[in-house]
This record gives structure tokens, sequence and C-alpha cells, in this order.
């Protein structure tokens, strides 16, 4: 077995799972000293037995979501002198013994945020999340200024002095994508660590319709800001600062709630304004956009993909609803094949 690591805590944001908490915080305190549970708001014995369990369990009187249940865990982890978080899901769908994994990766490159990757197919999860998460790792990566195999694995592990760093304003399952894009955007790397993930008895609170989008209203509002900047500077790939403008939009509610307004209707005309600003002012700016260049992406290839967004929600939502009468079209599989293409 492997030494217990005093400074390195593991984190679960636990929602109705009572039939399998007790087994994720037994098997993560083989190697480290405390698991702190969220429990956000269940309605069954989740907390009961993760304390019985082990576990320091933090009780959240009504469902919240996962974002807000993160930020609890974070702010007790960091209270409690810890260095580092591993979160794990709560309801088995990654193995505890994968846990020093990510414990090597830490000591090896300690200022890394590390993620998890699982083996991501079509065959081996629900179709629907499987397509919404190839979108979102397209638009996740040129956010974050690097390819990141798997943006919705919950298996990570978080340096503490990062989570300081940063200003989280998003709540539910934005608040993953929210940290990888302001760490990748402020310079930090994101380490890859192969992982087990098992499926079978998998059941996600993620809809991948109402959840996806509301992640990629954050998406093209950090988008809009960041390309705005990055197109007249030269060799400026990182853009996000702690308090700087993404986080002064966003600390206000009415603020937020406009400027996602205003990067719903302008994200498709202002993608082909960038594409020409991509185009014609290197001659007079070097180097504009360095993270889109870096990553060896054409311009001409998001904006496509971003003009095709409004065609795939409609197909996502033809899908969905011919599926609800019994029949399967799938037109979006091979749609999101050819407009969000992605590499390993």
């Amino acid at each position: 077995m492997e030494p217990i690591q005093s400074d390195i805590c593991v984190i679960i944001a636990a929602y109705n799972a009572a039939g399998t908490i007790s087994r994720v915080v037994k098997g993560a305190l083989k190697y480290v000293p405390m698991v702190i549970v969220a429990d956000d708001g269940s309605i069954d014995e989740t907390a009961r037995f993760a304390a019985e369990a082990g576990a320091r369990v933090i009780s959240i009187p009504k469902n919240r979501g996962k974002g807000n249940a993160l930020k609890i865990l974070f702010k007790e982890a960091i209270e409690r002198g810890f260095h580092a978080a591993i979160s794990i899901d709560a309801d088995c769908q990654h193995d505890t013994e994968d846990i020093p994994l990510f414990i090597s990766a830490h000591r090896a490159r300690p200022d890394d945020l590390i993620s998890g990757s699982r083996t991501l197919t079509a065959a081996n999860m629900p179709r629907a999340r499987y397509n919404a998460m190839q979108v979102a790792r397209f638009y996740i990566s040129l956010a974050a200024n690097q390819f990141i195999d798997d943006t919705q694995c919950g298996f990570r592990l978080y340096p503490l002095k990062l989570i300081k760093s940063l200003k989280l304003v998003t709540e539910g399952y934005i608040t993953e994508a929210e940290i990888l894009i302001k760490a990748g955007d402020m310079g930090v790397n994101i380490s890859t660590i192969t992982i087990r993930a098992i499926y079978n008895t998998y059941k996600s609170h993620f809809r991948a319709l109402g959840d996806g989008i509301a992640i990629g209203i954050y998406l093209a509002y950090f988008l809009i800001i960041k390309w705005l900047i990055e197109g007249v500077r030269s060799n400026h790939p990182n853009t996000y600062a702690p308090n700087g403008f993404h986080d002064l939009i966003g600390k206000n509610i009415i603020s937020c709630a406009v400027s996602h307004a205003f990067a719903v209707l302008t994200i498709v005309p202002l993608s082909l304004f960038f594409l020409i600003e991509y185009l014609f002012l290197p001659a007079i700016i070097k180097n504009n956009f360095a993270s889109v260049r870096s990553l060896n992406v054409s311009f001409a290839v998001i904006t496509l993909a971003t003009l095709m967004a409004p065609v795939l929600m409609i197909m996502s939502l033809t899908d969905k609803i011919i599926k609800e009468i019994g029949f399967e079209l799938r037109l979006v599989d091979r749609f999101i094949e050819v407009f969000y293409p992605h590499r390993r």
C-alpha cells in the first residue's frame, strides 16, 4: 500500500449517493488522511453513510449543484491546511485505486492541475453526453490554450494554491469547466493521466442538453473577451487575470446575465470578425491570436464550427424529440465529427 499523503485530501460532492458513498470514502482513506464530503441536499442517507465510513461531512440543506459544493469543499480543505485536493465522484464511476497516480503526478509536477482522462467512446457512455463532451472539448481546449483530452472528468487533483488564486463565479457543472479555462488561460499547465472508469453502474446528474447549453453560453462569453484581447495584441495567449475583466463582469448577477445574453447573440458575427483579424492583422500585429496559433487550429475551422452551433442545437433537440417517440436518427453524431474536430 502507498504511504498516506499528509498534505493531500480527497473531496467529494455527493447527491443521493447512499448506495456508493461508503465504498468511495473507505477506498480514498487508504491513501489520504482526510476525505471531506459535501452532502448537497440529499434526501437519502448519504451524509450518515459517509460519516460512518470515516469522512468529514458538510451538510448543505438544499441541493444547489456541484459548483457550489466544490467551492465549499475547497474552502474547507484550505482552512484545514491541505496543499492539494483530489476530487472524485461519489457514485463509484471512478476507481479509488487510481488515487496514487494523481499523487505521483503531483509530486513530479506540483504546480499542474492534473485531470483524469477516461476512455471515451460512444459505445461506453450515453450518446447524448458523449456528443456534448466532444463539443465541450473543442472549445474548452481553445479557451484553456492547450488540448485537454477529457474536459468533463470529475477525477482531478487541484493544487489549492491555484484554487486560492482563482475567482470562481459559476454554479453547477459549469464550475469544473470554469476552473480548467481560467487556470489554462493564466498559464497553468493542465496535465492528463489515464484513469479507469466504471460505466455500467454510472448514473450521471449531468443533463447533456441543459447543462451542455449552460457550459456553451459560458464558453461563448469567455472566448469573446479572450479573443477581443488576443486579436489586437502580439504574443499574448494568456488573457485571464484574477479580479480582471472576466471576473469584474462575472461577480455581478445583472452584468453576468447581460454579458452572457450578449455573447449568445453576437458570437456568430463576432467569429467572422475575429477570422478577418486573424487573417489580415498579422501584417501589423505579429502573432495575434497567439493561443490559437500555438494549437495549430485554423481560425476558419473555429469560425465554421461556431456558425454551425445553432444548427447543432436544432439537430440535438430533434434527435431528443424523435427518441422520445421510439426512434433514433442520430443526426448529431456525424455532424460533430465533421465540424468539431479533435486530436488525441
